[in-house]
């Protein structure tokens, strides 16, 4: 086995994202660095000036291991994942939560935009993050590639010198169609997701069908996001993986030897049920892929049964997830987690072993955090529980997949909860309609909306008489 002073000498001159462990091998601290060696060497210099809790990390440091990404940007995005992974002792230490940042991408707006914040709110748009790095760097970059907006132009009426120098699309004038525009956030998203060599893929496609339709100037205009994209690049990829290197996440490892798998599970999918008493029943599909999650395939359910029955409930999300279509369109997953027991676990497995689908699912009880694996057929089946030490590799990824799943179908939940809360409140309104209403929620999006909005904003919507009427219902006076 290496020591730590072998593993310095063999540190890459590469971007990546580096990992020290305590002598439990405990993952202690996770960094990134546009150059591994000079970064990692740095910490053992003891000529250097450092302060106590430095100092600290230093001594706890008994070994360490690293994984080379292609850019410093790259490595930004991974160094967050594996923080909200493993939750480092270090990273919490030595860093302020209050510098933790989130990029919210609201493609729904009428001006959409791309934001850095510091909390993520349950608004519909699109949240990536935290970063614990300032991010604001890394989005300049991409802002060259992907143009965007950083705020919604209000009543200009012409483009910003932004748009000028290639940095904004200039919807003032409508200078980029909203759709093109549109595209460019969703390429924006998929490389936050990590998803680089998919957008270089799209981008390819885009370029040969507008040069084949004689869109040559279209054409050239993603030519140059694509050599842009490639020149993010600080050294040449060190394999064929795009994001994390399977071959050295531990947690994966460890699982095929715990559950006997054939293969690592590249595709893990978690599966977790949230109502309220029985009203407004969802379900969540999270995927994480090579042990990052892959927030483009998520997928939500909203159940079509009735009542307060998680296990039933297990049952059809499981049914609709393996239906014929979504076999065909979904990539099938190495390894199915479910949020629960025995029962819940119990459920989905009736549900594959009818389809005849051979995938393997666990359990995970919030109770210890005990992992559940069940053998045998369904009238002969038997359950065992597995205990994992805390600071398991494996338990951190399980419980990071569970977790996920359980805030992603809240999350939905409460949006559908909100909704009906604010559905039941204009549906007490004489005069406003079906068609009324929802042209309200969408245009402002909740009853606070509403009643934040101006009368002539109302107005413009839904016409002075109807605007008069909610605004009485909601007690607001429009007399000024």
């Amino acid at each position: 086995m290496s020591t730590l002073q072998d593993k310095l000498q063999q540190l890459p001159t590469k971007p990546g994202v580096y990992f020290y462990k305590d002598e439990a091998d405990k993952i202690i601290y996770v960094g990134k660095a546009i150059n591994l060696r000079n970064r990692v060497r740095q910490y053992f210099q003891k000529s250097r000036q450092r302060d106590v809790k430095t100092d600290l990390l230093v001594k706890d440091i008994a070994d360490l291991d690293w994984t080379v990404v292609d850019s410093e940007i790259e490595a930004l995005f991974l160094e967050a994942e594996m923080i909200k992974r493993y939750l480092p002792k270090y990273n919490i230490d030595l860093r302020d939560d209050k510098n933790n940042q989130y990029v919210r991408i609201d493609s729904r707006a009428e001006h959409p935009t791309v934001q850095v914040v510091r909390r993520p709110l349950d608004d519909g748009a699109d949240y990536f993050g935290p970063y614990l790095s300032n991010v604001r760097p890394a989005l300049k970059f991409l802002r060259k590639i992907f143009p965007f907006d950083y705020k919604a132009s209000r009543g200009a009426k012409r483009v910003s010198l932004d748009y000028h120098i290639g940095l904004s699309p200039g919807l003032e004038e409508a200078k980029t169609p909203r759709e093109e525009y549109l595209q460019n956030l969703r390429n924006l998203k998929m490389y936050l997701r990590g998803e680089r060599v998919k957008v270089e893929a799209g981008l390819k496609r885009q370029m040969e069908a507008a040069a084949k339709a004689k869109q040559f100037e279209q054409a050239a205009v993603i030519r140059n996001q694509l050599r842009a994209l490639k020149g993010l690049k600080k050294q040449v990829i060190f394999s064929r993986e795009e994001q994390f290197n399977i071959s050295k996440d531990q947690a994966l490892n460890g699982l095929v030897e715990l559950l006997d798998l054939p293969v690592s599970p590249r595709r893990i999918e978690g599966y977790d049920i949230s109502h309220m008493s029985g009203t407004h029943n969802v379900a969540s599909m999270v995927v994480f892929t090579n042990g990052i999650s892959d927030k483009g395939q998520y997928r939500k359910f909203k159940m079509r049964l009735k009542g307060n029955d998680d296990f039933g409930h297990m049952r059809e999300v499981i049914t609709r997830r393996f239906s014929g279509k979504n076999l065909e369109t979904w990539p099938k997953p190495d390894l199915l987690l479910i949020d629960g027991g025995k029962g819940q676990l119990g459920a989905a497995l009736a549900v594959l072993e009818e389809k005849g689908i051979d995938i393997p699912a666990i359990g995970l009880a919030k109770r210890y955090e005990t992992i559940i694996r069940a053998s045998g057929e369904v009238k002969l089946r038997t359950y065992q529980e597995i205990q994992l030490d805390k600071n398991s590799h494996i338990l951190k990824l399980l419980m990071r997949i569970r977790d996920e799943s359980h805030r992603f179908a809240v999350s939905y939940h409460s949006s559908l909860k909100r909704k009906s809360q604010t559905a039941n409140l204009l549906e007490e309104i004489p005069g406003i309609g079906p068609a009324t209403r929802k042209k309200l929620i969408k245009k402002f999006g909740s009853v606070k909306g509403i009643g934040s909005a101006e009368a002539g904003e109302l107005a413009a919507v839904v016409g002075s008489a109807k605007t008069a009427l909610v605004l009485e219902a909601l007690g607001i006076d429009n007399s000024s």
